[in-house]
């Protein structure tokens, strides 16, 4: 078998797999649906008869929190750390150090096919809900957004899974790994600008953000796609997000290459 068929063989397995277990991500979806009726509130509280907040208007920030929702469903690791630590803690890795397999490719080929699944779910509730929220959708018409925001969505998708898969990768030295888990997930939600758009914070804040990879998981696809950013930022972020996948692949090519010695010297 060719190394793409494996890999086209794990995706079709993966793809099959989240099809049957489609419900738990159409109620998740519905969920974020409630989730963001709530952020709909709040913002338009928050704006309180301000035209403006940060030079942005209530549908544009609106119009940010439903592609960061998308977004989210697309391209978001959602428990793909604890499926890595499960597979290493009962063993079921040894498996790959029998077989011509990259782990890591499998492991990404069947993140792809979960993301397609649930995100093409979170479209449902979208739609049905796009009678109320098209007044308040507002996306520039800037073809180059398109153009350099769908490389960033793909590098932001490898950066999300990445760390999920560096966290799975903990439990070689780790029995539990959820501690490590949520506090990357706490500094995600407030450096990834999945709670509020990082652009509203303090210049230095957003400043130090943009040197770190959470900026490159969520906020700087969607900032590209909402017209947040203009085309001098969004290359240089282009060129540090690029940095970050390439540090981050090799750091989980180091865990893994540490990770297996310490396995197999111990018998695993």
């Amino acid at each position: 078998m060719s190394s793409l068929a494996k890999y086209r063989h794990a995706f079709l397995i993966g793809l099959q797999s989240n099809i049957v277990y489609r419900w738990n991500f159409g109620i998740r979806a519905l969920f974020a649906l409630f989730h963001l009726v709530f952020v709909f509130i709040l913002w338009g509280a928050a704006y309180g008869g301000q035209t403006h907040i940060g030079g942005f208007d209530l549908n544009q920030t609106l119009t940010y929190f439903i592609v960061i929702l998308m977004m989210n469903f697309f391209i978001g690791a959602f428990n793909e750390d604890y499926q890595i630590s499960e597979e290493i803690r009962n063993g079921l890795i040894n498996q790959f150090l029998l077989k011509p397999i990259n782990y890591y490719l499998y492991r990404f080929s069947i993140f792809i096919a979960a993301r397609l699944v649930s995100g093409l779910l979170v479209l449902l509730p979208l739609l049905i809900a796009l009678p109320l929220l098209k007044d308040h959708i507002v996306l520039p018409d800037d073809p180059w957004r398109l153009v350099l925001g769908v490389p960033a969505m793909i590098m932001a998708a490898l950066i999300q899974f990445t760390i999920a898969y560096i966290f799975g990768l903990l439990t070689f030295w780790f029995l539990e790994i959820q501690s490590f888990i949520i506090l990357s997930l706490a500094i995600e939600t407030m450096l990834g600008g999945q709670m509020f758009p990082l652009d509203l914070m303090p210049a230095w804040f957003f400043r130090i953000s943009q040197w770190l990879p959470y900026y490159y998981q969520m906020y700087f696809p969607t900032a590209i796609f909402t017209g947040r950013l203009d085309m001098t930022t969004v290359w240089s972020g282009l060129a540090i997000q690029t940095f970050w996948v390439v540090v981050l692949l090799a750091f989980a090519q180091f865990l893994w290459t540490r990770g297996l010695r310490r396995h197999t010297a111990v018998g695993g």
